[in-house]
């Protein structure tokens, strides 16, 4: 008979206006890695706060069993004491407060009431090494990597004692080396006992960790499988609740005149004197074409753009053409005037201001448009945003929402409406389906191809490789600051591509 840690019974989480969750009812047996998958907006974050007493008992309805028993949740203490612990996305350590300090807030050890901090050294030292992380317990967190600080939130919940761990979009910032040092880890922890409910868009994660998988759509549970059963196009279908033969929507492009050209850009290093971030490199975008950007992080693809953007923390010299036109760039306002926008790799802090709405976001680039003498015209604030709304499929009940009440596929296309707005000529797109769902990421292909048709031109930034494969017409590498390949899609593969991305194209 199997052993359930964790058993949702039913449960149903209501917001005003919106039903989240509509009895969601699946079982985790214990020490396994249970994958939690589906669409942004499917629920997946909404049960994971009711899981780990976010929401407490009496705000939702329905039964969560933990261990057997079942559990009244009144506050995030009461889930740490009964041996659950929740990674989340924006993690939750404090930079100024050293590696031990952050593993045993409030969990301090302590003789007659006072730490010892000894024997807090001495237990944290062994839990770092546990987790694989070899660095000073004394060293501020502020020092560390983004994999470094997801070690360090594990060794604070292995410090309670933690039977069931929820990782949430755990991979999210990491490389691909630190990826793999993280399922490693996960997969040791397992082999310890601890369970793990594993949240990510990454099915390949999936794949390659879980034992066991739940699939929402909608605020409900559409299945629970054994991965034995269940492939990587099953859960697709599920997820979205159609089939998707093709992941990338490709049609095919003419490419006509160039419509975007760097020539001999060179950008000094922020912080090594008379080193160079990007080195003497000259590039051509065509209009009718998508234009992949691929290399390895810190090659340098990002830097090169927003410095061409005006907006990096050192100025770069060459010499930049916009419909055969040379500009001078010298800030994001004349990059703006001049037809160049940027949707950042990270949405949330570069893109948007999230406590604001989607009205105010849309038309924020662009309140040229929308005021006349300095007086806002909400008219024609309203008429922009909801023709962009209508035009990209902004899935939003209204306008005037939030940002951050949105899924991320939706404040993406948010992102998207406000670089639309600004009548760009050059759109870059850096890691645009970072963090958003297959049925999303369709959505987002769809409308690059749409931008194409109109005369855009669209360069694609991006560390998916099945993404730079699918969506590309053609591919530069990026490597040291220095292109180092150009190959046409139907002539470049995943290692043609990998070896120009470390230098041996």
């Amino acid at each position: 008979m199997a052993d359930y840690i964790l058993q949702l019974q039913k449960i149903t989480k209501i917001f005003p206006g919106v039903k989240a969750l509509s009895e969601v009812s699946f079982d985790v047996q214990r020490g396994h890695v249970h994958a939690l998958v589906g669409e942004n907006g499917a629920g997946k974050s909404t049960l994971i706060k009711v899981i780990c007493g976010v929401y407490p008992y009496g705000t939702y309805e329905g039964t969560v069993k933990f261990d057997g028993k079942d559990c009244k949740f009144k506050t995030i203490r009461d889930v740490e004491k009964a041996g659950i612990a929740c990674i989340h996305q924006e993690m939750n350590l404090i930079p100024d407060m050293s590696i031990a300090e952050n593993v045993f807030i409030n969990n301090q050890p302590n003789k007659m009431g006072i730490i010892d901090f000894d024997e807090q050294h001495e237990r944290c030292r062994q839990l770092l090494k546990q987790v694989g992380l070899d660095v000073n317990p004394e060293e501020m967190v502020r020092n560390l990597g983004v994999g470094q600080q997801q070690m360090v939130e594990i060794a604070k919940a292995l410090a309670r004692d933690v039977k069931l761990l929820l990782l949430d979009e755990p991979t999210a910032a990491l490389t691909e080396a630190e990826v793999d040092i993280l399922l490693e880890l996960v997969d040791k922890l397992r082999q310890n006992g601890v369970t793990c409910i594993y949240i990510s868009h990454r099915l390949d994660e999936i794949m390659r960790l879980c034992d066991d998988i739940t699939v929402l759509r909608d605020g409900e549970t559409i299945d629970t499988r054994p991965k034995s059963q269940m492939t990587k196009d099953d859960m697709i279908s599920l997820m979205v609740g159609r089939e998707m033969n093709n992941l990338f929507p490709r049609v095919p492009h003419t490419r006509g005149e160039v419509g975007f050209e760097i020539r001999n850009f060179t950008v000094p290093h922020p912080d090594i004197e008379g080193r160079n971030l990007i080195n003497n490199v000259s590039l051509k975008a065509y209009k009718g074409e998508i234009l992949g950007i691929s290399g390895l992080m810190g090659a340098g693809r990002t830097e090169l753009f927003t410095a061409v953007y005006g907006a990096f923390r050192t100025k770069g010299t060459g010499e930049i053409y916009i419909d055969g036109k040379k500009v001078d760039i010298k800030s994001p306002l004349d990059a703006l005037k001049a037809g160049y926008f940027i949707v950042s790799e990270d949405r949330k802090k570069l893109g948007l201001n999230l406590i604001m709405s989607i009205k105010e976001n849309t038309t924020l680039s662009s309140l040229q448009k929308v005021s006349k003498f300095g007086i806002l015209n909400e008219d024609a604030e309203v008429a922009y945003t909801t023709k962009y709304v209508e035009e990209i499929r902004t899935k939003t009940p209204s306008i005037d929402v939030a940002v951050n009440t949105l899924s991320g596929g939706n404040q993406q296309k948010v992102v998207l409406a406000k670089a639309l707005m600004s009548d760009p000529k050059v759109m870059i797109l850096d890691e645009p389906t970072r963090g958003i769902d297959v049925g999303a990421k369709y959505e987002i292909y769809k409308i690059m191809n749409e931008l194409v048709e109109k005369g855009v031109v669209i360069i694609m930034i991006s560390s998916e490789m099945e993404e730079i494969l699918g969506m590309s017409d053609r591919i530069l590498t990026v490597a040291g600051g220095e292109i180092t390949g150009e190959f046409d899609v139907k002539d470049a593969t995943q290692e043609i591509l990998m070896r120009a991305a470390v230098g041996r194209g």
